[in-house]
């Protein structure tokens, strides 16, 4: 090796490459409780300070995720909503912090026919354009961020979606995936959680697809990305980042689709990940 190639590589060395890092949040940044350790907090902050751009990108709605998103101190760049149904620019300077810059709607009438026919005893739980939440039989989660709007099903066929959520407390979290599996939802892009719980977005719409965009208008290389979740609805995200973890406590295919799996989130996994990339 020549000198001029050795100190090539050690200027290399000096100047590590920004990194596109998007972060889950339930299960990921917080444990089940919606509680974020202090190791966890302190590096994120880390990874921010250091210059990287740091995205939240969840399942959670607008207003939950907003909260964290203070917590950890992002006030510039952008956020990943709702599985990818929302994007978020972060501004100091723009109203309240942040703007939507897209926004992925759908016809959720189909996919909730099907669904009630199959699962009549359901809750039903459906965001529209405007953030807010219509539900039946007061249905109500922190991952809506508002409190929901009662209603009845026929409005909900009728409104436009950002997000539906389905919840079962009547069927194991077995018999809820067979239920889905029989149905064959079309039209719809969606994910099954760690309960009897289902997630639906606009067809095509996964965070990884609402990430690459926001790499590909940065500029990010694909191969300085890097992801870390713990759900089914990361493993699109996972599978896209150049360096995808899962947490110690995913599922198995979830920690299929990773590069790497981490400590669980009782063991404070991301911020080991974390701090792995300063």
């Amino acid at each position: 090796m020549t000198e001029s190639s050795a100190a090539g590589i050690e200027d290399q060395r000096e100047t590590p490459q920004k990194l596109m890092i998007a972060l889950d949040v339930d299960g990921t940044l917080v444990d089940h409780d919606g509680h974020m350790s202090a190791p966890v907090r302190e590096a994120a902050q880390a990874v921010v300070a250091a210059g990287h751009e740091v995205m939240i990108a969840t399942g959670r709605s607008l207003n939950a995720t907003l909260p964290v998103i203070e917590q950890i101190g992002i006030d510039r760049g952008y956020a990943v909503c709702c599985n990818g149904g929302v994007t978020l620019r972060l501004h100091p300077e723009l109203t309240d912090g942040y703007e939507i810059i897209h926004k992925a709607t759908f016809d959720p009438g189909p996919a909730l026919r099907a669904l009630r026919k199959r699962l009549p005893s359901a809750k039903y739980a459906l965001e529209v354009e405007d953030g807010n939440f219509l539900s039946t039989e007061r249905f109500q989660d922190a991952s809506f961020g508002v409190e929901a709007i009662g209603t009845d099903f026929q409005t909900m066929l009728e409104a436009t979606a950002v997000r539906v959520v389905v919840f079962s407390a009547e069927n194991t979290p077995e018999e809820f995936n067979e239920a889905i599996q029989h149905i064959g939802l079309a039209g719809v892009t969606y994910s099954v959680g760690w309960t009897a719980w289902l997630d639906i977005a606009a067809a095509g719409v996964t965070k990884a697809s609402a990430l690459e965009k926001l790499r590909s208008s940065l500029g990010v290389d694909a191969s300085c990305t890097v992801a870390i979740g713990d759900g089914r609805n990361d493993i699109e995200m996972l599978t896209w980042a150049g360096r995808g973890v899962a947490m110690g406590q995913a599922p198995e295919e979830v920690a299929a689709a990773a590069d790497e799996v981490t400590k669980s989130v009782y063991d404070d996994g991301a911020a080991h990940v974390l701090r792995s990339l300063l």
